[in-house]
Parts: C-alpha cells; structure tokens; sequence
C-alpha cells in the first residue's frame, strides 16, 4: 500500500466499463469479524481495491473526489448536531452571491472541498487549519512512521486531544495522512462517512479499530461510486459531440470535475447555459438535483 499507480490506458469503450474496474472482492465486504488483526486484514484489501480503482483513467477522479466531499461534509455535519443533508449543502455553496457567508454547514462543505482540490500536502492543510499545533503534526507524518490507517487513526486522536470539537480539521488531517501513506495524490474523503459521533470519543486501538471498520465501509462505497460516475461519464462524453453550444466543450469538462453546477456558472450566456443543461438532461447525461423549476443545480 506504500505505493502510487502510473497506469496508462487506453480510454475503453463505455460499454464495457464494468469489466475493466476491479470489483471489490464480495469476501471484503460480507465477512464478519471482530479482532483488530482481522478487521485490519480487510480493510487493507478494501483500500487495496480502492488504490487500483483510483489508477483507472476511465474513473473522473476529481468528480469522484468533489462527490466523497460532499458526503465526507453531510457526516460532520450531522456530527456537530445539526441534519443538513446535501440539497441544502450544495445550496449552501453553489447558489452564493457575492458577499453572502455560507454559514457553518456550508463552510465545512467548503472546507472539504477545498482539501480535495490540490495534491495532498500535510504541511499546507495544517498551516490552512486554525488552532492545531501545525509544525509538530506535520512533522510527525513526515517521519513517515506506521501503517497507514494506524498513522490516520493517530492524527485523528491528536488533533482532537488537542483542540477538542474540531472533527472536521481532524478528519481533513486523518484522511491526508492515510493518503500520504498509501501514495495517493489527492487526499480521499474516507473516515467522515464511516466512524460514528461515538467513535470521535474512543482511544488507542479502540480507536484504531473504528477506523479500520469506516474504511471497509466506505472504501467500499467509494468503489462503487466510482463504478457509476464511471459510466456516468461514458455516457456524458459520448453525447458531447451533439452539443453545439459554443463553450459546450469547457461546460462539459466542468461537470466531469464538479459534484454540482449551477447554469450561471458555465462559461455562457443564461440562456443558453439553461438550454445546454436541459438538453444534457434530455440526452441522459447529467441529472437536475434539487428538483426545482428555479434556482436549478445539474450534475453527472
């Protein structure tokens, strides 16, 4: 897991996607155990999955990314006691004004999206995160001591030892060293979704064990969503070259990086950047999300 995959392919064929993404294993997901030893085991073979997964060039990596914030964002969230759910986060951020705050739901919604954006860099989220002890944590991960999930689970506890009630920042940190463990580029929201509010309170290895257990959760979840925003995206650049909007090409790459996109941000004029969104709708490849006739946001 202390590696990171160069794969080059060849852009495959939208209809048969499912056979060149690995599947993840149905003995990872289905086995029930309780031992640190065991659990540890498969959750290293979901990460594993994941790793291989995330080395597809088939796969939109930065939609995939954009789309594990939002769910990463919705879990801390709920974490802080409040039920903001992702209509409301995406509303939160993707309809501001210029000068409108996004209030606390949709500044942790940012503050993930944010961390995902650029190649993972411990030093540069710590010196980004308020009230953590930056230079000692960064220079911990940089000894490069651990397995991965035990080094994750470490920054976890650390971070909320010392500044108590900042799950988000440690999550954020956790997730970054996890993913500086394994090799990957960008940091991958992983932990949020798959520890309960409980599981924030434990130590040690009851704590290592937790975050064993989100990991086999959500990196299997991720491998499946990456499977859908796979074929997703098949599908969207196979209709592109229907589009005759002029800036169709930019507004296309656009949804192959976002999770959500609001018509006035594409690079056209209102109206037309309206008919573009609906003709993707009515050629299956991007879906309204909000379900209203106003105020509309559109993604893969």
């Amino acid at each position: 897991m202390g590696y990171t995959p160069r794969m080059t392919h060849a852009q495959p064929d939208p209809t048969d996607y499912s056979d060149t993404l690995p599947r993840m294993p149905a003995w990872v997901t289905s086995a029930r155990v309780e031992t640190l030893e065991d659990v540890a085991f498969l959750s290293g073979a979901a990460l594993n999955n994941l790793h291989l997964v995330l080395g597809r060039e088939l796969v939109p990596q930065a939609l995939l990314r954009d789309r594990l914030a939002l769910r990463a964002a919705e879990a801390c969230v709920a974490f802080s006691g409040r039920f903001e759910r992702a209509s409301l986060l995406r509303d939160a951020v993707h309809l501001l004004r210029p000068g409108d705050l996004p209030g606390p739901a949709g500044e942790t919604y940012l503050a993930w999206r944010r961390a995902v954006e650029r190649p993972v860099s411990i030093k540069a989220l710590c010196r980004a995160l308020p009230d953590l002890q930056a230079e000692r944590i960064a220079c911990w991960l940089d000894t490069g001591q651990g397995a991965p999930v035990r080094r994750a689970a470490m920054v976890l506890e650390m971070v909320l030892t010392e500044t108590p009630r900042q799950e988000v920042p440690a999550l954020i940190l956790a997730d970054a060293a996890l993913a500086q463990a394994v090799g990957w580029d960008h940091l991958i929201p992983l932990l949020a979704t798959g520890l309960k509010r409980a599981d924030l309170r434990k130590h040690g290895d009851d704590l290592r064990l937790a975050c064993h257990r989100a990991l086999l959760s959500s990196a299997a979840e991720a491998v499946r969503l990456a499977a859908d925003l796979a074929r997703r995206a098949a599908h969207l650049k196979a209709v592109a070259p229907k589009l005759r909007a002029k800036g169709a090409g930019e507004a296309v790459e656009m949804f192959l990086t976002r999770d959500a996109v609001a018509p006035s941000a594409l690079p056209l004029p209102d109206r037309a950047a309206r008919r573009l969104c609906d003709r993707l709708v009515d050629l299956g490849a991007v879906r309204e999300l909000t379900g209203r006739d106003t105020f509309r946001l559109y993604g893969v």
